[in-house]
C-alpha cells in the first residue's frame, strides 16, 4: 500500500529504502500496548492510506481483544473513582474497564479533542442524539441500526424488492434520516464562537448552510487529563537505531497476532 500510495517502485533500491523507514515493527507493536494502557487517548483514521474510516469502530476492538489476549486483565488504575469506575472484584473480572477505555476512544475523547463534547460524543441528556445499537454478535462490525438525532438514518434491511422484511441479502440501507430535508435537523457544523459573535446567521447566508450551526469550545484549555480513561502520562523513549520504545523505562512491545476477530464471517450476508 506505502509503496502504491507515494508512487514508489520496489525494483528500485531507494524507494524500497524509503518504504522500509516509514514501517516500523518496533513502534507499531509499541502503540497497541500504549493504547492499552491509555497512554494513547484517543482511535483514528487517516484520510486516504494507513488507516481507514470506516473500520474505525471494528479495529478498535480488535486492538481490545489483542491485548486482552496478550497482556491478560486490565486491572482498573487507582484514580478513577470519581468517574464511576468501583474496584470491586467482580467489576474487574469482567474486564469493564478495558471496554470502557476503549469506547473512549472513539466517542467522547475525540469529541473532547475537537470541542464538541458539549453536544456530541456520549448519550447526555442535552446532547444530539447520535446511537448505534448492534445485535450483540456483531458488536463493533456490523450495526443493526444508525441513529442521527433522533432519526434511523441506517438500518438492517432486506431485499427492497421482497414481500417481508428479512429476505436476504440484508445490507445497511440508507432509511429516511438520509434525506436532505432530515439532514438539516439532525446534523451540526461546527463554526468557531468568533464567527457567530458578530452576526449569527451571516455563515448560513453566505455558504447556504442549512444545518445547525454549534461553537467548538475549550480547545485551547485542554490537556490529557481531560481525556476520559485515558490520561496516563508514561515517559517515552525510542532507541533512534533500533526504534524500540520503553515506557517508563520499561520495553514496550508485543507480539502480532495470528488472528483477529469482526472479520469475513461477519460480513458474508
Amino acid at each position: 500500500m506505502l509503496m502504491v500510495f507515494h508512487h514508489l517502485d520496489k525494483r528500485i533500491a531507494e524507494d524500497v529504502a524509503f518504504a522500509e523507514s516509514r514501517i516500523r515493527g518496533e513502534t507499531i507493536a509499541a502503540e497497541d500496548v500504549m493504547h492499552d494502557v491509555g497512554a494513547i487517548s484517543v482511535m483514528s483514521s487517516d484520510s486516504q492510506a494507513m488507516g481507514r474510516i470506516g473500520e474505525v469502530v471494528s479495529r478498535t476492538w480488535r486492538t481490545a481483544d489483542k491485548m486482552k489476549r496478550q497482556r491478560g486483565h486490565l486491572p482498573v488504575p487507582a484514580g478513577n473513582e470519581e468517574l464511576g469506575v468501583p474496584h470491586a472484584s467482580i467489576y474487574d473480572r469482567a474486564d469493564n474497564f478495558r471496554i470502557r477505555r476503549y469506547i473512549a476512544k472513539y466517542t467522547i475523547n475525540p469529541a473532547i479533542a475537537h470541542g464538541v463534547s458539549h453536544v456530541v460524543g456520549s448519550i447526555e441528556v442535552g446532547k444530539l442524539a447520535d446511537l448505534v445499537l448492534w445485535t450483540p454478535q456483531d458488536f463493533g462490525v456490523r450495526p443493526s441500526v444508525v441513529i442521527k438525532g433522533g432519526m434511523p438514518v441506517y438500518a438492517q434491511i432486506g431485499d427492497a424488492n421482497a414481500s417481508i422484511p428479512t429476505v436476504q441479502p440484508i445490507l445497511n440501507r440508507p432509511m429516511f434520516g438520509t434525506l436532505p430535508g432530515a439532514v438539516r435537523n439532525t446534523s451540526l457544523a461546527f463554526v468557531s464562537q468568533a464567527s457567530l459573535d458578530e452576526d449569527f446567521g451571516a455563515i448560513a447566508r453566505t455558504y447556504k448552510i442549512t444545518k445547525q450551526l454549534e461553537p467548538v469550545r475549550k480547545c485551547r484549555f485542554i490537556g490529557k487529563k481531560d481525556l476520559k480513561l485515558n490520561c496516563a502520562l508514561p515517559k517515552v523513549t525510542v532507541d533512534p537505531e533500533t526504534y524500540e520504545v520503553h515506557l517508563n523505562g520499561e520495553l514496550c512491545t508485543c507480539e502480532p497476532a495470528s488472528e483477529l476477530p469482526l472479520t469475513q464471517k461477519h460480513l458474508l450476508f
